[in-house]
C-alpha cells in the first residue's frame, strides 16, 4: 500500500488523477525563488516558455538572461555570474543542456564548482513525437560522472518545485531533469523532500523485490506494485529523486529483507539510475537486479505511453521483470 507517512496523493489510482508537467514545477520554483534570493538568476537558449523559464522572466525580468540558440555560450555566462556571487539557473531541451554543451559546462561551471544550475528539459522517451533527436535518454549518464555533481530527476511536477528550490543550498553544480508530457501527481506540498534521501512509496509485508524508480516512471512502478499485490507477490517501491548523491545506507536498508532488485527508469539503462544502483550493490552486498529502460537503442516518434509500452518499460514489463529476478534469486 502507499506509505501514508509520506502524505502522498490519495487520488493516485483514480482514473480522474490530477495530472501536470514536472517542467511546470520548475517554472513554479524558479519563481519562489526569486521571491526570496535576489541573487538568484536565470538564463535561457531560446526555449523560454517551453521550459517554464517565462514564468521568473516576467516576473524578474532584470534578472533573466535570453542567450539565442547558443547553449555553449549560456553555460559560459553562467558560470561568469556564479563567480560573481550568483546563483544561475539554466535551462533548455536537455539533448542541447547538458548535451550540446557538455564540455563548456564541465570546463567553465563542474571544474570550477561553480553556483551553476542546470535544467535539463524534454527528458526521456517522454518527449514523444519529437523523435530522438529531442528525447534525452543519456542525461543521467553524462553528468553523474562529473566529481561532486548533484543529479536530481522528480517524480512530479510537485517535487520538482522542491528540488529546484532545494538545489539553492548546494554551492556546486545540480543537475535537475524535467519532462514535457503530463503526468500523474504522486506527491503533495506535505511530502517531505531531502536531498540524498530515497523514500519508500510502497510498503508491504514479507516483500520480495525492491523497485527503485526514478522520475515519473514510479508511477508505472507503483501501478505495478499495486497489481502484484492484487496476484500476493509483493514489492517495495523506492523514489530515487537523487541519483546523486545516492544514499548508500538507505539502498542497502530498502534491499535487507527482498534481497532482489528491479530498476525502472526513462533513461538508458547503461549508465542511469540503474547503474548508480548496481555500483552500490557491488560494493557491498551483490544481488540479482533487472533493469527497465531504453536497451540500448533510441526511440522512435510517437505518443509517449505507446513508447513507453514498445521499449518494454510498462506496467506489464516491470512486473515480468520482478518475476524474473525472483527465479533468479530462488
Amino acid at each position: 500500500m502507499l506509505n501514508t507517512n509520506l502524505k502522498l496523493n490519495d487520488k493516485l489510482f483514480d482514473a480522474d488523477v490530477e495530472v501536470a508537467p514536472t517542467r511546470q514545477g520548475f517554472g513554479d520554483g524558479l519563481v519562489k525563488l526569486g521571491e526570496t534570493k535576489p541573487n538568484v538568476v536565470a538564463l535561457s537558449a531560446d526555449l523560454t516558455e517551453s521550459t517554464y523559464a517565462h514564468k521568473f522572466a516576467q516576473k524578474f525580468p532584470e534578472r533573466f538572461f535570453q542567450t539565442g540558440i547558443g547553449e555553449q555560450n549560456m553555460a559560459s555566462i553562467a558560470a561568469g555570474l556564479a563567480e560573481a556571487g550568483k546563483i544561475a539557473f539554466i535551462s533548455s531541451y536537455a539533448t542541447f543542456s547538458p548535451g550540446k554543451n557538455w564540455e563548456t559546462l564541465r570546463t567553465t561551471a563542474v571544474y570550477n564548482e561553480a553556483n551553476v544550475k542546470i535544467a535539463g528539459h524534454h527528458s526521456g522517451i517522454m518527449t514523444g513525437p519529437d523523435g530522438a533527436t529531442h528525447q534525452a535518454t543519456e542525461d543521467i549518464a553524462i553528468t553523474r560522472c562529473w566529481p561532486n555533481m548533484h543529479v536530481y530527476v522528480p517524480c512530479d511536477s510537485v517535487e520538482a518545485t522542491k528540488a529546484t528550490i532545494a538545489a539553492t543550498d548546494i554551492k556546486t553544480p545540480v543537475y535537475l531533469r524535467y519532462t514535457r508530457d503530463k503526468t500523474p501527481v504522486i506527491t503533495t506540498i506535505d511530502t517531505p523532500f531531502k536531498v540524498g534521501k530515497l523514500q519508500t512509496f510502497w510498503v508491504t509485508q514479507n516483500p520480495k523485490v525492491t523497485i527503485f524508480a526514478t522520475g515519473y516512471m514510479l508511477y508505472y512502478a507503483l501501478l505495478a506494485a499495486k497489481e502484484l499485490e492484487e496476484e500476493k507477490l509483493n514489492v517495495l517501491v523506492v523514489n530515487v529523486a537523487t541519483v546523486k548523491p545516492l544514499s548508500v545506507e538507505d539502498v542497502l536498508e530498502t534491499t535487507r529483507d527482498t534481497q532482489a532488485v528491479v530498476t525502472v527508469e526513462d533513461h538508458q539503462v547503461e549508465g542511469g539510475m540503474g547503474s548508480a544502483i548496481a555500483e552500490v550493490l557491488a560494493k557491498t552486498t551483490p544481488l540479482p537486479i533487472e533493469f527497465i529502460g531504453l536497451q540500448n537503442t533510441f526511440a522512435e516518434s510517437g505518443k509517449p505511453t505507446e513508447l513507453v509500452e514498445k521499449y518494454g518499460m510498462g506496467v506489464a514489463s516491470i512486473k515480468d521483470a520482478v518475476k524474473r529476478v525472483i527465479r533468479r534469486k530462488q
